[in-house]
């Protein structure tokens, strides 16, 4: 199969239109629209459906698009490999999930980084499945992912299969955090009933990988993420949750540990509330043919140290 094809189908779906997907592809819309015809000739199925409307993906269409995004990516990266010795720029890149313990043993590792020499640094801060997938087909050095204890086995024989190395970070229990000023902020003990009439700040794209997607529904229900749809919030980047942590004194939020700077920022602070299913682990993941550099290395010594520093910090 012609790669043109693929860029051609990618160009469609994101403009949603082949007239403007012809421009942007500096071709002329007759040519652009025979090569998708041939293409969905070749495959046996329709890609996209025309009408009136404009263009819209059929359901075989997505599966089609997923993969195709993917086979781009990954020649992008092959392209790359080229390029840089060439250039003298070192990269790495790194898939984390939304912790501010990881989030601040990163800002240590760029620290220490020599900046006199080319580099280029890429950090997505996603969910579990997106940081699988960035190693294993987005040549991503490295990631970490996070589970909860009770998931162990599935995701240890799930990521075996994907031929990844696996080595846990950090095993612990989510904490409450929650403004200064919120009404259960100084109250003695604090149980899941007390979180009912308040609103609770959560991650919006949490997913499994492979056939554990079903377990999002239950994990959602446990470890304190109950009444879920009834008094919400849900974010995408750590941003956005503080700003409404501190703000909006009735949300509060599940989180791993808080650095303590972290709370005295943002005029927070981190309690104990004690539910079922509470336990998680932080695992760093990477390829078995990948083999860890210098840069690989410090990251770890890094993340390592913002954790013991992190889990000393007290919880009331």
């Amino acid at each position: 199969m012609n790669i043109c094809y693929l860029k051609y189908a990618v160009e469609i779906e994101q403009t949603g239109s082949i007239t403007q997907a012809a421009q942007r592809l500096y071709m002329a819309q007759p040519n652009l629209s025979k090569a998708i015809k041939d293409l969905e000739e070749n495959l046996g199925y329709a890609i996209f459906k025309r009408s009136a409307g404009g263009i819209k993906v059929t359901e075989k269409g997505s599966e089609f698009l997923y993969h195709a995004h993917k086979v781009l990516e990954q020649m992008e990266e092959i392209e790359k490999i080229g390029l840089r010795d060439v250039s003298g720029i070192r990269k790495f890149k790194l898939s984390i999930p939304r912790g501010s313990y990881i989030a601040n043993g990163f800002t240590e590792f760029v620290a220490g980084l020599p900046m006199t020499e080319g580099i280029e640094i890429t950090v997505n801060e996603t969910n579990t499945l997106k940081s699988i997938e960035n190693v294993t087909n987005r040549g991503y050095n490295m990631g970490i992912i996070r589970y909860r204890k009770d998931y162990e086995d599935y995701f240890e024989k799930y990521l075996t299969g994907m031929k990844l190395i696996y080595e846990t970070i950090w095993e612990f229990e989510y904490v409450l955090v929650m403004s200064e000023n919120h009404p259960l902020a100084l109250k003695p003990e604090i149980s899941g009933s007390d979180l009912k009439d308040y609103v609770k700040i959560t991650h919006g794209d949490i997913e499994m990988p492979g056939n554990g997607r079903k377990m999002n529904e239950e994990r959602q229900r446990s470890a304190g993420e109950i009444d879920v749809g009834e008094k919400t919030i849900y974010v995408y980047e750590r941003g956005s949750q503080f700003d409404l942590l501190t703000n909006v004194p009735t949300t509060y939020m599940w989180v791993s540990p808080l650095p303590e700077r972290h709370l005295k920022q943002y005029h927070l602070v981190q309690r104990a509330c004690k539910v079922p299913n509470n336990l998680y682990r932080d695992v760093l993941i990477y390829r078995k043919d990948y083999q860890l550099g210098e840069y690989d290395i410090l990251f770890q010594k890094k993340i390592y140290e913002s954790k013991v520093e992190v889990s000393s910090t007290g919880v009331i």
